[in-house]
């Protein structure tokens, strides 16, 4: 993993605390040929949104580049493997609160057309189950905020949502 260069930098202040915002990455593995896009559905452990559908998605590890956590987290979640230059960003979605983040969310969805493998439940105790899926074809029961991300990018923009600001 690459690590910040922390050399050149001057003395770091204490964390702002009240005001972190948790920073996430969503990626959308997008089929143009067949038009399918990869969704898992949180399984009934989930720490939120049992039940529903998503795209593949995870917290940044400290230290971590967001593309890195784009690539860790779909290879962890469903197997596929893509290569962080492959990855454009589709949506930036800005959430007042979440369950892990009292003080809010940043989610960067990347979309690539480029991948390594078949997906499959990598993390059967979070996840029921991970497929493709038509894009005409979309579940009712999804996750709002990655919803409107994806349709979104499906439609061509606009490319940043607000969630419970008010």
């Amino acid at each position: 993993m690459a690590q910040p260069n922390t050399h050149d930098r001057p003395q770091a202040l204490a964390p702002a605390v009240d005001s972190m915002t948790l920073l996430v990455a969503a990626v959308i593995v997008h089929d143009p040929d067949t038009d399918r896009v990869v969704l898992l559905q949180r399984g009934e452990h989930a720490k939120f949104a049992q039940g529903m559908w998503d795209l593949p998605v995870g917290k940044s590890d400290p230290g971590e580049p967001i593309t890195r956590t784009a690539v860790r987290e779909l290879r962890e979640e469903t197997g596929l493997i893509v290569k962080p230059e492959d990855l454009r960003i589709a949506h930036i979605i800005h959430g007042a609160w979440g369950v892990e983040s009292p003080n809010g969310f940043l989610t960067v969805v990347f979309a690539t057309r480029a991948w390594t493998g078949e997906p499959e439940n990598r993390e059967p105790h979070k996840h029921a189950q991970v497929r493709w899926t038509p894009t005409d074809a979309l579940p009712e029961r999804f996750v709002p905020s990655t919803a409107e991300a994806l349709r979104s990018y499906l439609a061509g923009g606009p490319a940043v949502s607000l969630h419970g600001w008010r």
